[in-house]
């Protein structure tokens, strides 16, 4: 597996090795010492399957208690993945991470905890399953507004079909220091 850092060094783009024959395709989903060969101890205990449509925005999602590592990767069509830096004092603090994961490309992205995540959908449909380090909190989750324009996040879409929810989560101005990391 080939382990690519990303602009931000601790959002990791992580590349599988893909075995293909005549008769499809094998490949590792997960395999723990390849992250720890980057000194990252994560053991995740919860993973997530979400379905979506073309022009769908999902996030930018956090949990303040509870906080999550992330390893996603598309089993069906492509997304747009984008990983937002909220640690405080952090050098690339409100800079993001965004890059295609589709079931061809077979990427997967690690987002550790500190990061507000969501995706955008460019396929007609995308299933993204992904693991989490921690179990989902209701009372700690936390979002940023999706189309924050002090974020500059290029969705490549057109139209965004986003919810109640996202869209009214506060811009990166707006948060209070006690729901940033």
């Amino acid at each position: 597996m080939e382990i690519v850092e990303t602009n931000i060094p601790d959002v990791l783009l992580l590349k599988p090795d893909v075995y293909k024959d005549e008769r499809g395709f094998f490949l590792e989903t997960y395999r723990e010492e390849h992250l720890q060969s980057r000194n990252i101890d994560v053991h995740f205990v919860q993973d997530n399957l979400s379905q979506s449509q073309k022009n769908t925005v999902r996030g930018l999602h956090y949990q303040i208690e509870n906080q999550q590592d992330k390893l996603l990767m598309v089993m069906q069509g492509a997304i747009r993945d984008v990983a937002v830096d909220l640690r405080k004092g952090s050098p690339t603090f409100g800079e993001h991470v965004a890059t295609e994961l589709s079931a061809d490309n077979k990427h997967q992205m690690f987002i550790p905890k500190g990061f507000a995540h969501g995706f955008s959908v460019l396929s007609d449909t995308a299933l993204v399953y992904y693991k989490c380090s921690d179990y989902y909190n209701p009372e700690g989750e936390r979002g940023l507004y999706w189309d924050d324009p002090d974020l500059d996040i290029d969705w490549q879409i057109s139209d965004a079909i986003v919810s109640e929810k996202d869209q009214a989560q506060p811009q990166l101005n707006e948060i209070q220091k006690e729901d940033l990391f």
